[in-house]
């Protein structure tokens, strides 16, 4: 080995190569050797006129809603990509920094997950905001291929591997099989979509206004897919939109249940529609392999019953399917030859 190579090997091994999770509703990054290192909601809070950052992570999450005029809250990701490019590439280099503050972090490779549905202006958004913060080599993999892996599902194999992650902008629905998709889908309907839905329902019902961090609040506390997987009530206090004061009411899994109704079909639906899209050998191996339900969205109470009986298939929730995803880009990024077929282009 020469010296130049043997210098490169000595460089690349004080960087700490990272992967990311880049979610509409929250941000995980893992870092090589050492696992999940950070997990924040994905939210800046900034000041309009000179756009000096506030917060972010889950300080700025406290302040939707809740902003002066002269102060904006932004989710600069909608439905899985990038909707605001400024504030998404400040809010990737503030996470990094966090990350950088206790470790020598230098010109890190990264493994980003982005939606299967993804565009090319899209994915040229989330480059060119890893390039501007200092990332040297960046990987594209897509969420439901990162997610399979992060499940442990034998995708190497010649075998149909189901997977739906419910995120919070889009649920990605794939068939996966040698590595490759053999069928995928980027919904955008997913848990912003259910918290949007019981915001809607209350304002109609009892005429009451609650913002979005409260249909959240109620979406996990009494929410379910399936009559009988939650029960129970929970006091919420919204605006009244009759008189403008303050009132509180008893929302039940009842009202959470028909408000998520609409959003929850969609996501069985197109759940069916990749099976009906499947050869007969695939469809096979999904009875006796069954679904893999990752994401914030497999911790509704009921969903993966409601999906079992309406497509025949057994449905298996991993234990956290919250971080399948940035865990199964950790594990790509690790082995990173093994899985090197799985990285877009």
């Amino acid at each position: 080995m020469s010296f130049i190579s043997k210098l490169m090997d000595m460089v690349s091994s004080f960087s700490t190569h990272c992967a990311m999770d880049l979610g509409t509703a929250n941000t995980l990054i893992y870092l090589k050797g050492e696992g999940i290192v950070l997990n924040e909601p994905s939210v800046v809070a900034l000041e309009r006129d000179t756009g000096r950052i506030i917060a972010v992570g889950r300080e700025a999450k406290e302040y939707i809603g809740k902003t002066p005029p002269h102060i904006s809250a932004i989710r600069p990701l909608k439905d899985g990509v990038i909707a605001d490019f400024d504030v998404a590439k400040a809010m990737i280099k503030y996470f990094l920094n966090m990350v950088k503050e206790t470790r020598k972090i230098s010109k890190p490779k990264m493994v980003v997950c982005v939606p299967s549905g993804i565009t090319q202006v899209e994915k040229k958004a989330v480059v060119d905001a890893c390039f501007q913060v200092g990332i040297r080599d960046i990987h594209l993999l897509e969420e439901p291929m990162a997610a399979a892996i992060g499940a442990q599902l034998p995708i190497e194999l010649p075998r149909g591997n189901m997977v739906c992650d419910i995120g919070g902008g889009t649920t990605e629905v794939a068939i996966i099989s040698l590595s490759a998709n053999a069928y995928s889908e980027s919904l955008r309907v997913a848990g912003d979509e259910m918290d949007e839905a019981i915001v809607r329902h209350l304002q109609k019902k009892y005429q009451v206004a609650v913002g979005v961090n409260a249909a959240e609040r109620i979406k996990m506390q009494v929410g379910s897919a399936y009559p009988g997987a939650a029960s129970g009530s929970m006091n919420v206090v919204g605006k009244d939109l009759v008189n403008g004061i303050p009132k509180t009411i008893a929302v039940t899994a009842d009202d959470v249940r028909e408000a998520i109704e609409e959003p929850v079909e969609a996501i069985i639906d197109a759940v069916k529609r990749a099976l009906e899209k499947l050869p007969p050998e695939l469809v096979s191996d999904l009875k006796d392999s069954g679904m893999v339900l990752t994401g914030g969205g497999a911790l509704l109470k009921g969903l993966d019953k409601r999906i079992s009986e309406r497509t025949s298939l057994e449905v298996h929730v991993p234990e956290d399917p919250l971080i399948c995803v940035v865990m199964g880009s950790g594990r790509a990024l690790e082995e990173i030859q093994r899985y090197k077929k799985v990285f877009i282009n």
